[in-house]
């Protein structure tokens, strides 16, 4: 099963499957895991952010297009995408923003705020794995300028508990926007 599959997947579950109701063990834990997430990566804690991360990871960031209300199902663009990463990638990116002097998109580092919102949980059909919808709204300044970059859109994640704690085992984020509002995108969503 590839990457868009399984998120697909997981998220048509999501539909037919049996929440997991707010304030559970599983529920508040998924939320804890997603807030530390976000914090690791405002912090630019890379290395550690890696280690919430399921070997077997696949993270993607389809294209959006803007179609009329009857053609909404063909707005996301899955054959093309800002990432389309896999755990090895994603940790090749980690060790160049945090091992060489070459991630100049990077250096300095953007100063970003993320906020994870409206979070629902569904069982899966794995009894360890857990289908994960969230809202992100991400602020972004570089360098001096006044100005912040917003950018927003669904996470639709495939969290996995392990003996470690929970891992992320994927992730497909459908963004807001057509066109970015940014000079590009070298951070984490």
């Amino acid at each position: 099963m590839t990457g868009n599959t399984a998120v697909a997947t997981a998220t048509a579950d999501a539909g037919t499957a049996r929440r997991v109701p707010v304030g559970s063990a599983i529920y508040n834990g998924i939320v804890e895991f997603l807030y530390d997430e976000a914090s690791l990566l405002d912090q630019i804690d890379l290395v550690a952010w890696g280690k919430t991360l399921a070997t077997d990871l696949i993270y993607t960031v389809p294209l959006r297009q803007t179609m009329p209300l009857s053609q909404q199902a063909a707005s996301i663009v899955r054959t093309t995408a800002h990432y389309h990463d896999d755990h090895r990638s994603i940790s090749t990116r980690i060790a160049r923003l945090t091992r060489t002097k070459s991630a100049w998109a990077e250096d300095p580092p953007s100063r970003t705020r993320r906020l994870v919102t409206n979070i629902r949980v569904t069982e899966t059909a794995q009894a360890d794995e857990f289908a994960v919808s969230s809202y992100l709204l991400m602020t972004r300044s570089r360098c001096e300028s006044p100005d912040y970059h917003l950018l927003s859109g669904e996470r639709r994640d495939v969290v996995r508990k392990t003996d470690d704690g929970f891992k992320l085992a994927r992730r497909e984020v459908i963004l807001e926007q057509s066109v970015l509002g940014m000079p590009n995108l070298a951070v984490f969503l």
